[in-house]
C-alpha cells in the first residue's frame, strides 16, 4: 500500500553533487560525457562510479553492478541528487532487492524517465519520497534539450508553480486536482499482476510513450482499464505521443483514439505535455505532489501547488 505520509528531498544548490546512475541500458560514452559536462557548466558536480560504462548484454552491466551503485548513491550523505544516464530496459530487475529504507532514510532528489518509470513509481508509492521524470544525462541534460523553468522550480524549492503548457490540447474540459503521477505507459502496464503495481487513486495521471502504434496506445489503456487502475484517477495528461502513428494510411488520430478509450471517465484530458520522450524541451515532473489541471477550450494549465523539494 502507498505510504500516506510525502517526504521531500532537500532542494538543490549550485556546487551540489549530482551521482549519476545507469540502472537499466548501456549508453554512449561520449553523450555520458557531454551530458556530465554540462551539469557542470550549470554549476553541479557529477559522480560516478568507472564500474558505469560496464556492459552486460544490453544492460549497464549485471543486476547486482546497477543495484549497488544505485543503492550507494542514494546512500552518500554528500551528494544531492541522482539522475538516470537514459532509459531503455532493465529497471525491472532492480525491483525484488531494491532497499526502500535508504529512500526514507536519506531522502534526495531522483530523476529519470522512459524505463526508470518503474522506480520512479515504486519509490513514491513504497516510501512517499517525491521523485521526478524528466530530463536523463545521455539524452536531454547532454543536448541541452530541456525545459530549465521546471527544472528550476522543482529543484530549488518553489511553493508553487505551473508546468509549462504551450502547444497542450483539451481533450475534454474540466478540472481536477490530485497527486501527479505517471510516466512510460507501456512501463505502467508492465508493472500490472506484480507485485509493484501502479497505484493510481486519486491522481492527475500523467501517460506518455514513444513508437507505440495507435492501437497499441489502446490495448494499454484498455488494459489499465480492466484492471481497474483508471476508475479513480480525477484527471489525465498525456505526454508529446512521439512516433505513435500508424504505419501507412491513418485516417484517424491518436488524440481520438485515447478520447474514445477513455470516455467512460468523466475528467479532464489533456494532450500534449512534454516530458520524457520529447522532440525538445523536456519537463521535470515532482511525481507524488498535489497538481492541479485545468483544462478547457481556450487551454490546458497544469499547477503544481505545494513545494516538491525543501530548503534547508
Amino acid at each position: 500500500m502507498a505510504n500516506p505520509g510525502i517526504i521531500k528531498p532537500a532542494a538543490l544548490r549550485k556546487g551540489d553533487k549530482i551521482g549519476i546512475a545507469a540502472p537499466a541500458s548501456s549508453f554512449n560514452r561520449d553523450a555520458f560525457l557531454a551530458g556530465c559536462n554540462r551539469l557542470r557548466a550549470m554549476g553541479y558536480e557529477p559522480v560516478y562510479s568507472e564500474t558505469i560504462f560496464n556492459r552486460d548484454f544490453y544492460f549497464a552491466g549485471s543486476t547486482e553492478r546497477r543495484l549497488r551503485e544505485l543503492e550507494d548513491l542514494i546512500a552518500r550523505d554528500d551528494i544531492g541528487a541522482v539522475i538516470g544516464v537514459r532509459g531503455g530496459y532493465g529497471s525491472n530487475y532492480l525491483l525484488e532487492d531494491l532497499n526502500l529504507e535508504l529512500f526514507r532514510e536519506h531522502p534526495k532528489i531522483f530523476l529519470g524517465c522512459s524505463d526508470l518509470t518503474s522506480l520512479l513509481t515504486l519509490i513514491t508509492d513504497r516510501t512517499g519520497l517525491v521523485t521526478f521524470h524528466g530530463p536523463m544525462v545521455a539524452k536531454d541534460i547532454a543536448n541541452g534539450t530541456f525545459d530549465e523553468s521546471s527544472w528550476q522550480n522543482a529543484f530549488r524549492g518553489a511553493s508553487a508553480w505551473s508546468i509549462p503548457a504551450a502547444g497542450v490540447e483539451t481533450l475534454r474540459t474540466g478540472r481536477a486536482r490530485g497527486r501527479l503521477y505517471g510516466g512510460c505507459l507501456s512501463i505502467l502496464v508492465a508493472s500490472l499482476g506484480t507485485p509493484f503495481e501502479v497505484e493510481t487513486d486519486g491522481t492527475i495521471l500523467f501517460l506518455e510513450d514513444v513508437g507505440e502504434k495507435p492501437y497499441q496506445i489502446d490495448r494499454m489503456l484498455m488494459q489499465l482499464h480492466l484492471a481497474g487502475k483508471l476508475e479513480h484517477v480525477r484527471g489525465f495528461i498525456f505526454g508529446e505521443m512521439l512516433d505513435c502513428v500508424q504505419p501507412g494510411p491513418q485516417d484517424y488520430t491518436l488524440q481520438q483514439v485515447i478520447a474514445r478509450v477513455l470516455k467512460p471517465y468523466s475528467v479532464p484530458i489533456a494532450f500534449g505535455l512534454k516530458s520524457g520522450h520529447v522532440s525538445g524541451g523536456n519537463i521535470t515532473l515532482p511525481i507524488g505532489v498535489e497538481a492541479e489541471l485545468i483544462a478547457d477550450t481556450s487551454g490546458v494549465q497544469l499547477k503544481i501547488l505545494e513545494a516538491a523539494t525543501v530548503i534547508h
